[in-house]
């Protein structure tokens, strides 16, 4: 796996400008705060991200897949103060559950996801060397 890094350009917080990689490419799902049976147990932000990157984690793990093979994250929000305000805890969270890795990444904000109780949905792309 190879990061991109145009010269010149200032090195991103959180994420990469991109990812170049060979090998069995797992593509997972949005994933939101729910557990493995769809319960919410939370309606706090980074307490959804948390449940999202464990959900994350479970099915990358049914490919021999690892949080450092991730090469691309999209995350829905739907509400980008909500986000930006909760950096901090979805900081320690993220690196708890995924490490110092960081792929790809987009953030969007949208006017809603199909489960009324989802903060955030997270989809990503793994490459397995």
């Amino acid at each position: 796996m190879k990061f991109l890094q145009p010269p010149g350009w200032v090195r991103p917080r959180g994420y990469s400008n991109g990812v170049a990689a060979s090998g069995a490419t797992v593509c997972v799902s949005g994933m939101i705060g729910w557990d493995a049976q769809g319960v919410f147990h939370t309606d706090d932000f980074a307490g959804q991200v948390k449940q999202c990157l464990e959900n994350i984690v479970a099915v990358l793990a049914e490919a021999n897949a690892r949080p450092e093979h991730i090469v691309r994250m999209t995350w829905y929000v739907v509400d980008k103060h909500e986000y930006m305000g909760a950096y901090k805890e979805i900081g320690a969270v993220y690196r708890d559950i995924i490490g110092q890795h960081y792929p790809a990444m987009t953030a969007v904000q949208v006017a809603g996801l199909l489960e009324e109780r989802a903060r955030v949905e997270i989809e990503v792309t793994a490459i397995v060397p």
